[in-house]
């Protein structure tokens, strides 16, 4: 990538462990990859009295730690270091933004250009109104077209605290310079969602109410909290993964087909799924959605703590660790179809899927058409851990009768093009650099998945939970979940099935 006027990268928060694990490596490896615009400076605001050298020696260990490359070659790494620049800030502290400001202008002399600047707050989201005023105070937010602003999720914990951050961003600055960043969008597989249904004639006329039965999101980690006891007990597993993640991942599987690539009208699409989610009904939620807490026990072979045992956890916590939803959209492509959504922590695997469940032929004539016989046909779009798409399908079995068998096709990208993927936070940062929105989340989209949640939300307030914890490290998480689906006469595909 060849930037016309070269790029300031500001970022807030530069001793934090967020630029430590994904955004240096990330920008190191654009760098290896001739991604990054030119010139580059990367400002690094933090209170620590560090200088430029310092800074360069803790970011060579992190990328070393961190990146996809793992260690450095010193001289690729000497050739990124040049780049790298500290500024000791306090986001409180007013006088410190006069400062950022004559340093930005120091660069533009120095380029002989005003370069494009992106001020990237890897913060707490309780301090970005003092950032976004103090940068508008010094009148650092004011050339639209070379100007962004970088916010992280959370963004809020409810809708009315989301309404205050974005409308404290909207003031100052314009909707088209405000990229909320949710590194799943920038994963090959979640983008090659779009590619799969859309450049392929044999999937789009199938992609609906006529030939799908159920999507089956599921998002699942292994390990437990570790030591985020504090932020988890404040987020639980709706906040922290279904209201952001799940629900991207259910936009860009239910959407329309886009008129064209332009950046709007790919949001707009998702947008379109957002407005056709069946309203959650206070009274029905119950049958609607399910939570779950894992207990302390065994996993591989180790002790594992319960949540309420993890450090900064109430002994008596609610909060919950395992998340699944029913979720219906109501338009003529999905109608019917029910989507679900689960999540949590200290599950049976790390793993990131979606599972396109197909109906069953009208008339199975094959004979013995029981148990594995009448598996229904599948796409499994694998996000984590090996990014790739599965299709399965029953094929006869070798010998003298018809007996019939699921098979799979696999397509791995690792295999397929034999290269290493670029991590999430590399589209990111490099579309980000380019202006171009189309992988981060749009003010109305993310509003709308929280209006969508907040009955749920308030439901679970009002109704703390009476069996918490309910469910063992290593499985699939609660009863509940599993009766959520019962319910419909169906059951979750278990992930280790499709591998």
């Amino acid at each position: 990538m060849t930037g016309h006027r070269g790029v300031v990268f500001v970022l807030f928060g530069a001793n934090g462990s967020l630029a430590a694990r994904k955004i240096l490596p990330a920008l190191f490896n654009l760098k290896l990859d001739g991604q990054l615009p030119e010139p580059f400076m990367l400002l690094g605001l933090g209170r620590r009295p560090l200088d430029d050298a310092a800074l360069a020696a803790r970011y060579r260990e992190a990328v070393g730690h961190h990146s996809r490359r793992g260690e450095p070659v010193q001289a690729d790494w000497d050739a990124f270091a040049g780049a790298l620049r500290y500024l000791s800030f306090d986001v409180r502290n007013l006088e410190d933004y006069a400062r950022l400001g004559a340093r930005l202008e120091e660069q533009a002399r120095a380029w002989n250009t005003a370069p494009e600047v992106v001020f990237y707050l890897a913060i707490p989201p309780d301090l970005f109104a003092t950032a976004v005023q103090q940068l508008a105070a010094q009148g650092l937010h004011r050339e639209r077209a070379r100007v962004r602003v970088v916010v992280e999720k959370p963004l809020g914990h409810d809708l009315d605290s989301f309404l205050t951050i974005n409308a404290e961003l909207r003031r100052h600055f314009h909707e088209e310079q405000i990229f909320r960043i949710d590194h799943f969008l920038g994963k090959e597989t979640v983008q090659n969602v779009l590619a799969l249904r859309f450049a392929n004639p044999m999937f789009e006329p199938i992609w609906n109410r006529n030939y799908v039965d159920h999507v089956a999101i599921t998002v699942a980690e292994r390990e437990g909290i570790g030591e985020r006891g504090g932020y988890y007990e404040e987020t639980g597993a709706l906040r922290d993964m279904v209201q952001n993640h799940l629900m991207q991942l259910l936009c860009l599987t239910a959407m329309e087909p886009p008129v064209s690539y332009a950046p709007e009208e790919i949001r707009s699409r998702k947008m379109d799924v957002m407005n056709a989610l069946r309203h959650l009904a206070p009274h029905g939620l119950h049958q609607l959605a399910a939570r779950g807490q894992y207990r302390g026990g065994w996993l591989d072979g180790e002790r594992v703590r319960a949540y309420r045992e993890e450090p900064g956890v109430a002994p008596v916590s609610s909060t919950e660790t395992f998340a699944a939803l029913r979720a219906f959209i109501d338009n003529w492509r999905w109608q019917g179809v029910p989507f679900y959504l689960r999540s949590g922590k200290r599950l049976a695997a790390d793993l990131s899927e979606i599972a396109i469940r197909f109906r069953a032929v009208p008339h199975c004539f094959f004979p013995g058409c029981v148990g594995l016989n009448t598996a229904p046909a599948q796409l499994v779009v694998r996000i984590k851990p090996d990014q790739g798409v599965h299709l399965h399908f029953a094929a006869k079995e070798p010998g003298y009768c018809m007996c019939l068998k699921p098979v799979q096709m696999r397509f791995n990208y690792r295999e397929a093009f034999g290269t290493s993927v670029p991590a999430a936070y590399e589209t990111l940062l490099r579309d980000l650099m380019e202006g171009d929105p189309t992988l981060f989340m749009r003010a109305d989209q993310v509003e709308a998945a929280w209006r969508w949640l907040t009955p749920l939300l308030e439901f679970w307030a009002r109704n703390p939970p009476a069996d918490f914890p309910n469910y063992n490290p290593g499985t699939w998480g609660p009863e509940a979940a599993d009766l959520l689906v019962a319910t419909d006469g169906r059951a979750w595909l278990s992930p280790g099935e499709v591998v």
